[in-house]
């Protein structure tokens, strides 16, 4: 078997026990034996897909944990509850105009969005008729029935997993941090020319980036109506994500999608001096620059181009009902206020509630650079998050 790539751990990282080593390892052997029967060369996209979904090894179906202080990343339900509660009340403002609406949320992570959100919408008395996790890992599909029982076990008549998004739907859709971890296409202009960017193998059998000449079809037209028209230039396109939620909008009878994510409108995402794209590998709260890092123990993620899924939403039936940062969305839907009503100010509770507030909103941590979209079909009112500082003409 070829070793696996980048063995070496940067000093800086923790080290990985011997049981780690050895699922990347198989890891490894999956993709590499993909790459061979493709002769020699597999889509990025294709890559990514299997380093976090392949059954029984990808990142995030393999069992390891993902999400918290002691793991890979922390996403923003994680660190307070009070996140939950803002778009608890954004929900409960959709689901008064949507009968019998449900709730459904993909990928769920640990389930403690679930359970917080419920908790508030049953404060609220907007329950919806149901509330269903679509989770693809099985492993997290435990942990996150264990921590339903254990928070709501009097709300689990409501909930329900599902395998596929429903053939129709009507209430809340809530996406976090679901788009990044789609897999995008790498496209490339060098010297003028077009090329996809792909993965094989080098001679020391590790993996490596491969450039193929992309002719004219969707995904060179793709590129070439974003990217800068000047200079080398390489950059992520994502048809899956914008599949995704133009079939959403499909087969939306009356709601709204609410989609929280990193990343940028168009003229920004494809900024020229963003020249070398967004694609990240997330591994123990770091950054690694090398996305073929450990290839199963590692996350890898690409920024949203928002842009492209205001247009694909549009293109799906649905309307474009708000575009925000993160923070604003978070001021209007009541978390300030909702931090105010939750503790003593002089309490520990409050202190820590406060600072991870505080993180969810801060221009240096999260409040800029995640953004909040909501599109819409069926819902007359203007939704509670994008009353102040909509910024939808920025798409």
């Amino acid at each position: 078997m070829p070793p696996a790539p980048s063995s070496r751990v940067p000093a800086a990282l923790p080290p990985l026990t011997a049981d780690a080593r050895a699922h990347s390892a198989r890891v490894f052997a999956h993709i590499a034996q993909t790459i061979s029967m493709a002769d020699g060369w597999i889509s990025f996209a294709d890559y990514m897909g299997a380093a976090l979904y392949a059954p029984g090894l990808g990142y995030y179906v393999a069992g390891a944990r993902k999400f918290g202080a002691d793991a890979d990343f922390v996403t923003a339900p994680e660190l307070t509850p009070l996140f939950s509660r803002a778009l608890a009340a954004q929900a409960a403002e959709v689901l008064a105009q949507v009968p019998d609406g449900q709730l459904i949320e993909l990928g769920p992570g640990t389930g403690r969005l679930a359970a917080d959100m419920l908790l508030e919408l049953a404060a609220r008395d907007a329950l919806p008729s149901s509330y269903f996790l679509l989770e693809v890992s099985p492993d997290l599909r435990e942990r996150q029935l264990m921590h339903l029982q254990q928070r709501v076990p009097k709300l689990m008549q409501r909930v329900a997993w599902i395998d596929a998004l429903p053939q129709e739907w009507h209430g809340v859709i809530v996406a976090n941090e679901v788009l990044d971890a789609i897999p995008p296409h790498l496209v490339a202009r060098i010297d003028g020319a077009w090329f996809e960017r792909g993965v094989g193998l080098s001679r020391q059998g590790r993996f490596a980036f491969v450039d193929r000449p992309l002719e004219h079809g969707p995904l060179r037209d793709a590129a070439e109506s974003r990217f800068p028209r000047e200079g080398d230039y390489v950059s992520e396109i994502n048809p899956a994500a914008q599949a995704l939620v133009s079939a959403l909008g499909q087969r939306c009878g009356s709601g709204a999608l609410i989609v929280f994510d990193y990343g940028f409108p168009a003229s920004e995402y494809y900024h020229p001096q963003r020249c070398t794209g967004t694609l990240m590998t997330h591994f123990r709260h770091r950054v690694v620059a090398d996305p073929f890092f450990h290839p199963g123990l590692a996350d890898l993620t690409a920024h949203v181009d928002f842009t492209a899924i205001a247009q694909a939403g549009v293109s799906g039936g649905m309307t474009i009902a708000g575009y925000a940062t993160q923070a604003r969305f978070l001021i209007n839907a009541g978390i300030l206020d909702a931090l105010a009503r939750c503790a003593d100010v002089n309490s520990a509770a409050y202190l820590r509630e406060a600072a991870a507030v505080q993180k969810l909103l801060s221009p240096a941590e999260m409040g800029e650079l995640f953004k909040t979209m909501a599109l819409t079909r069926g819902i007359s009112e203007r939704l509670l998050g994008f009353r102040e500082g909509d910024q939808v003409a920025r798409l």
